[in-house]
């Protein structure tokens, strides 16, 4: 049987047989501005609200987004003053600094607080450090051995500017356990935003691209509605 870390995001767990692969690594990867940054924060708060499950944030590129994030109703700043939430800016050299250090600061903090549930937004940052493509492909790995031995559940956030570009990307440069694509796309005036797994290792999964939508609640899928465009 594998285990599966419940994601809680409407209609998603059902598209992947429950969840996450326990000890996973799993790539979000898409546009600006096609909720990538949403989907992540959603299954952090939802590990911790509904599966009692303390969650680390990481981003290289961003201030704190409490305030937004409060607008779908995501106290955050109560988190973690709780200590079910941790929010880390970190620049990409010091990530890659923590490959060498074998974990560092960050492997104390998910030790000490028992995190469950990561987040790195965005490992494009990250992989603008490596300009040859096995350099590349080892440091991605070195950082997923990491992952795993923090017995953490991750999603890792991928900013791709052309679309054809982002599946070649995120399927070359990073041995994930899972590659969903996300779609914020404009045709006669309107944007229809959809999602798509791409890549699910060890799980079957729809072979289509899906209306998706934001709502005050966070991302909701309707698996019947296929995306035209």
């Amino acid at each position: 049987m594998i285990k599966r870390v419940p994601t809680g995001i409407d209609q998603f767990d059902d598209l992947i047989k429950g969840g996450f692969k326990k000890n996973s690594v799993n790539l979000v990867a898409g546009k600006a501005g096609t909720g990538k940054t949403i989907m992540a924060m959603q299954y952090l708060i939802n590990g911790v609200k509904k599966f009692n499950e303390n969650a680390l944030y990481i981003t290289f590129e961003e201030k704190k987004t409490y305030k937004d994030m409060m607008e779908l109703g995501w106290d955050l700043k109560r988190l973690e003053g709780d200590g079910k939430f941790i929010y880390m800016e970190y620049s990409p050299e010091q990530v890659k600094k923590v490959l060498v250090e074998g974990g560092g600061i960050i492997e104390t903090i998910i030790e000490k607080n028992n995190i469950k549930r990561l987040v790195i937004d965005s490992i494009t940052s990250f992989s603008l450090l490596y300009q040859d493509e096995l350099t590349k492909k080892e440091a991605s790995l070195a950082l997923f051995e990491l992952i795993d031995k923090w017995n953490c559940t991750a999603i890792l956030t991928s900013q791709d500017q052309n679309p054809d570009e982002t599946i070649i990307s995120a399927a070359i440069e990073f041995e994930v356990d899972s590659i969903i694509l996300l779609y914020h796309v404009k045709q006669k005036g309107i944007r229809t935003r959809a999602i798509e797994i791409l890549k699910m290792r060890g799980t079957d999964h729809p072979d289509k691209t899906m209306v998706m939508d934001i709502t005050n609640n966070g991302i909701k899928i309707f698996p019947d509605k296929i995306a035209e465009f």
